[in-house]
């Protein structure tokens, strides 16, 4: 049955935001390519389709986490998840890439092959589709990093003595009803600060439990000069000119947090105790880390702040003994009561969607392998992955890495060649941590995770400009991708 299914130049696995792209710059550089677009869920969307949680919103800018192909026109720069939703879904459908979607297609094994000089891909069944196993010449995962089916919790003691509902982020149901009800939050990162101040509108009193503070900053949720020049310029311009403005101040800010750490860290302060008041606890905003050694969040219009100070919501940093019947009961010895929990503790990273990779019939390990300016593996053949920034917008990276992968297919055709490595020389380079970030995520799976180079080409730059001279000015004619 496999031998009469189509062969693609290209699979795009996942029909989130970066797989949009991806599939938008296949069929824009690579008109001749033949390329399908697989999703293991039923839907399109990625992040912004899986989770529903009250509040859900970007954390970063519209402007750059839109498409500059298809440049965001809502006036609201911290926008709400369904209308990102709707984005994504009118985008795919204003190109046509939404008819080359095939959903419940989860892969489970891709193996790729010198002889036939291809990748087989090894699908679960499902009741909606006809083959398990599809082939294509070139691969690229645009599949997230995290694991879709759980997020990450720690093992609580006491989690089953508590009686009221306990739930993750990730697993919200729209039937979970919290008006009037005692909530605990636990957690500290853009989903606790996206939660709390959107239920707290209905719940009795909402508390965010925090092990350790985090970094927080107001933005408005209109950018006033994106509104000025697309009055002024037109629409294409006026998207590029903010598109760059607010990249260049992301880079700046970024580097002087590196540069320059008390002097932001009493910046990001001293505007805090000017949203919330000097009678709240600094200590619930100061953490023992220097700015973006996590990633920084962003409250639009202050919201959390507002909750905080009308007693709406409340900040305790504190760590968890156990739950108990009622609620948690805290290191300090005070017991928060609640009616319900959610552990906002984070994801559970995953790469790849989980699937294994062999080449030439041997298991795959990712954790050593090296990232070729942070969009191929080292030793893989015909492949390419797509992750965003730390410390800025996701699109961004992802944005990049397609245009760049474009490149090398067209490259390939014009040079007859049908296979593409990156080789990495470890006589050449030193081997070092693909992510200078300390977000409890990244620390939890360093063993899973590619190395990067200590120098370009295998250096990973979170940074855009960077990367616009790595992969958006660079050729792939390159001593280190090895064509055959």
């Amino acid at each position: 049955m496999s031998n009469q299914l189509p062969v693609y130049d290209v699979i795009v696995v996942g029909a989130g935001l970066s797989g949009i792209g991806a599939a938008y710059h296949l069929q824009h550089e690579c008109p001749g390519k033949t390329f399908t677009v697989l999703e293991a869920r039923d839907s399109m969307g990625g992040t912004w389709d899986l989770f529903k949680y009250p509040g859900i919103r970007s954390d970063s800018d519209m402007f750059t986490l839109g498409f500059p192909f298809s440049p965001w026109d809502n006036p609201k720069a911290i926008a709400d998840g369904p209308s990102i939703l709707q984005y994504i879904k009118d985008t795919a459908a204003k190109f046509g890439i939404d008819k080359k979607i095939q959903y419940n297609h989860k892969i489970t094994d891709a193996s790729w092959s010198d002889t036939e000089k291809m990748w087989t891909l090894t699908i679960t069944p499902h009741q909606n589709i006809s083959a398990t196993t599809l082939k294509c010449k070139f691969l690229m995962m645009c599949s997230g990093y995290y694991n879709y089916d759980n997020g990450y919790e720690p093992e609580f003691a006491g989690y089953n003595d508590f009686k009221g509902k306990i739930v993750h982020p990730q697993k919200w149901m729209s039937d979970i009803d919290y008006t009037n009800k005692r909530v605990v939050v636990i957690g500290s990162g853009a989903t606790a600060v996206t939660l709390v101040p959107e239920m707290s509108k209905k719940a009795a009193k909402v508390t965010m439990l925090q092990r350790t503070p985090t970094y927080i900053m107001t933005l408005p949720s209109v950018d006033v000069i994106a509104r000025f020049f697309q009055k002024i310029l037109p629409a294409k311009l006026a998207y590029s000119v903010v598109r760059w403005k607010n990249v260049l101040l992301g880079i700046a800010f970024f580097n002087a947090s590196r540069k320059w750490p008390n002097g932001v860290r009493k910046l990001i302060q001293k505007g805090i105790k000017k949203e919330i008041g000097d009678n709240y606890d600094v200590k619930h905003f100061d953490p023992p880390y220097n700015p973006w050694d996590q990633r920084l969040c962003l409250v639009p219009d202050s919201d959390l702040f507002k909750s905080v100070k009308e007693g709406k919501a409340e900040i305790v940093t504190d760590q968890i003994e156990r739950f108990t019947e009622k609620g948690i009961l805290l290191k300090s010895g005070k017991e928060l009561e609640a009616d319900l929990i959610v552990t906002a503790t984070g994801l559970k990273v995953q790469l790849l969607g989980g699937m294994t990779v062999h080449v030439n019939g041997v298991l795959g390990d990712s954790g050593q392998t090296h990232a070729y300016r942070g969009v191929m593996l080292s030793d893989v053949p015909n492949f390419a992955f797509t992750v965003g920034y730390t410390n800025a917008s996701w699109t961004l990276k992802c944005d990049l890495s397609c245009r760049f992968v474009t490149k090398v297919l067209n490259y390939m055709d014009e040079k007859k060649y049908s296979v593409c490595i990156p080789r990495f020389d470890s006589t050449k380079f030193e081997s070092e941590p693909l992510l200078d970030f300390n977000a409890g995520y990244v620390l939890r799976s360093l063993d899973k995770l590619p190395k990067q180079g200590s120098k370009h080409p295998w250096k990973v730059h979170q940074n855009y400009v960077k990367d616009l001279m790595s992969l958006g000015w660079s050729g792939p004619d390159d001593e280190y991708l090895q064509y055959t």
